[in-house]
């Protein structure tokens, strides 16, 4: 019987090393001062070449990272299929500002598509729009503001580079989801993702959306896609997530004195996302959906859905996932009952993923009693382990 509080199967792969490390790692977020602290200390470090990459690779890194290129990334895949969970390996290389490096990060996405292409234990890649392009550009494009021509040619590169990855995956017989971003890039995203949507998804879900259904305005989005795609024949393919912007949101709304796209409280943003997930399997085999969350009773939720619509656990038109390093114990107990489960796998140099690993940092300890609930089942873990010595 599927139980969330399964510390035994959810910790299955870890040693006691590993879920010490864990320990301590959540323990330190726990303390929002000593984040607070510690971010610009860092920042600092990295920026004189202090040498502290070591200790961040072997503590923060090796918990949220699965390695610093695919390599490495594919023995950390491996090792979660062992337990029939699978990988997604995600690029998470950020703030980076030049044509140069929007061309190397899409022709590494499209090296993930290959490594990807034919692997049953990866099941999707995934990009960031921001990787391939400017992110001033894509707000000028969302504001409406007329570009110059010399922006206009940048536009054209950053659409080339997403066909580009798109019609990659779609040769190779791999999805795609492209990543949501903050609201006020969204709407240039959701334009090119539809586009992309239309040419690719003519068969099946190739190209995936994502929406973040913390915002107010989601849950009719994903409607309103779903009856465009209807009326014109392509399969559409969603990523729920909640959301990984929103304080960034409300202070950028208090400040510019335009009401907040974010919900009033976490109630309502739950409500969106069950309704969403609702949605999608309603409309199932149509809409095809991949459920990232890392909470309990939206899982459940979906869970119980399939079953009153009796789909099958293993359909690959349905997935469930969570962070590498987080959620252990939704991910595991999942798919040791079978159905489809894959974790994301950032990986990059240490130094360059670091604007990824502090923001996971930062949401944890903003997450209501998301730190407290990994600090209690690493802590029944190690009990239990204890107790059966």
């Amino acid at each position: 019987m599927l139980s969330f509080s399964n510390t035994e199967i959810a910790f299955k792969d870890k040693t006691e090393k590993e879920l010490r490390r864990a320990f301590l790692l959540f323990k330190f977020i726990s303390y929002p001062i000593l984040l607070k602290i510690g971010k610009p200390l860092l920042n600092i470090a990295l920026w004189l070449n202090l040498p502290v990459e070591g200790i961040i690779k072997v503590t923060v890194f090796n918990h949220f990272c699965g390695g610093e290129n695919l390599s490495e990334t594919e023995k950390t895949i491996e090792r979660l299929s062992k337990n029939k969970v699978k990988g997604i390996p995600d690029y998470s290389v950020e703030g980076k500002e030049s044509e140069e490096d929007f061309e190397r990060v899409a022709n590494e996405i499209i090296k993930i598509i290959e490594f990807v292409k034919g692997n049953i234990n990866t099941p999707f890649a995934v990009f960031k729009p921001t990787g391939v392009g400017q992110f001033a550009l894509l707000e000028k494009i969302n504001s409406n503001n007329r570009l110059t021509p010399e922006e206009e040619d940048e536009y054209k590169k950053i659409r080339k580079r997403i066909d580009r990855i798109c019609n990659a995956a779609s040769q190779a017989n791999v999805r795609v989801m492209i990543d949501a971003e903050e609201s006020w890039i969204q709407d240039a995203i959701d334009l090119m993702t539809e586009e992309m949507m239309k040419k690719y998804n003519r068969e099946k879900a190739v190209v995936y959306n994502t929406l973040q259904l913390y915002r107010n305005d989601r849950l009719a989005f994903l409607k309103s896609t779903v009856e465009k795609a209807k009326a014109e024949n392509w399969f559409p393919g969603f990523k729920l997530v909640r959301g990984a912007y929103m304080e960034k949101e409300r202070e950028r709304a208090a400040k510019m004195g335009y009401p907040t796209p974010i919900h009033k409280n976490k109630n309502d943003a739950d409500h969106d996302y069950n309704s969403a997930l609702n949605y999608c399997v309603d409309h199932f085999p149509f809409v095809s959906v991949f459920a990232g969350t890392h909470n309990e009773e939206s899982s459940l939720h979906l869970v119980k859905k399939m079953a009153e619509k009796k789909i099958e656990k293993a359909d690959e038109r349905i997935y469930f996932s969570q962070l590498f390093g987080m959620s252990d114990n939704i991910s595991f107990n999942l798919a040791s009952e079978g159905y489809n489960v894959a974790k994301y796998i950032p990986y990059g140099p240490v130094k360059d993923v670091m604007p990824y690993l502090i923001r996971r940092a930062e949401e944890n300890t903003s997450v209501a009693g998301q730190t407290g609930r990994e600090l209690k089942l690493i802590t029944s873990e190690i009990s239990r382990r204890k107790g059966k010595n």
